[in-house]
């Protein structure tokens, strides 16, 4: 072959299209729990996009105009529900009208919750904070990949390998999380967020209060005199500030007893998202909790 006609064939090589691949759905996550195990289901064909990224919390979020192309253009829009991001309600009407939408709380098989009140009873709603029982992660891990593979076609067994393969991890973090906090299970300690339902349900951990059951609803004069004198009767051994919220009012919760203040972050706010967020977070809030009911390495006063 002389030089000309190799590049003569080089050059038809080059310009003749070669097999098309399918391209992955374009999908996006509300908040780092989901986005985590969507982004583990789908590693090796895409990358979902983050709707609730850095320190916001998916109580008060409006969506930045990053985030909000990100909505409009999902193929596939994963998210804990209507009750949760109440945020996301209207923009994924307006925005991603045509998303196949995948709500963590509607999953046959997930663990739910009711919501509770600031009194101690029970409240019509239902608890959000489903990611906080790794067996409602293993359903959730199930119901992304029957989607994503309902979606994607070509890449269905990779979404299958993936999601065996998360779901193996989840059940050893399962078993990993309950031996851990089996020595500590009977002491008592107290959160600011009522967040910790399903972790507290799931592991039997002995919670006797919460200071707040929102961020963004401050407990009045009435319900920290109750919480005053749950303190009295139950001795707990910590209170659990988080991040962004509480150091004030549990610092006067705190004064005349011998609380211990721990921290605990239950949506991961300072953590990296991707596919090991989610094992990332389940293990830093059992580390907090371990470490405070524990006696070591705590904040005290």
């Amino acid at each position: 072959m002389t030089a000309r006609s190799w590049a003569f064939n080089l050059l038809i090589f080059i310009l003749i299209p070669g097999p098309s691949w399918a391209e992955a759905p374009r999908v996006a996550a509300s908040i780092k729990p989901v986005h985590a195990l969507v982004a583990a289901v789908m590693d090796g064909a895409g990358v979902p996009d983050l709707l609730v990224g850095g320190t916001g919390s998916p109580h008060s979020h409006a969506l930045r105009p990053s985030e909000a192309r990100a909505l409009g253009r999902a193929d596939v829009v994963f998210w804990i529900g209507p009750e949760f991001e109440t945020f996301l309600q209207k923009p994924l009407d307006s925005l991603a009208s045509k998303a196949v939408r995948v709500a963590w709380m509607e999953q046959s098989g997930a663990r739910l919750l009711p919501g509770r009140t600031i009194d101690g009873g029970k409240s019509s709603a239902r608890d959000g904070h489903v990611w906080l029982d790794p067996a409602n992660a293993i359903v959730m891990v199930r119901a992304i990949a029957q989607t994503l593979r309902r979606a994607d076609a070509a890449n269905a067994d990779l979404y299958a390998s993936n999601a065996a393969k998360t779901i193996l991890a989840l059940e050893k973090l399962d078993a990993d999380l309950e031996r851990r906090l089996a020595p500590v299970r009977a002491v008592p300690f107290i959160t600011f967020h009522d967040a910790l339902h399903y972790l507290e349900t799931r592991f039997h951990l002995n919670a006797v209060g919460f200071v707040v059951v929102t961020p963004e609803q401050m407990s009045g004069a009435k319900h920290v005199a109750a919480l005053t004198a749950e303190i009295a009767e139950h001795r707990p051994v910590c209170i659990f500030t988080e991040p962004s919220f509480g150091p004030d009012l549990v610092e006067t919760l705190m004064d005349g007893t011998h609380l211990k203040r721990g921290t605990l972050d239950p949506e991961g706010a300072a953590l990296r998202p991707g596919p090991t967020f989610y094992f990332d977070l389940m293990r830093g809030l059992v580390d907090n909790l371990t470490a405070c009911l524990s006696g070591t390495a705590v904040h005290e006063r």
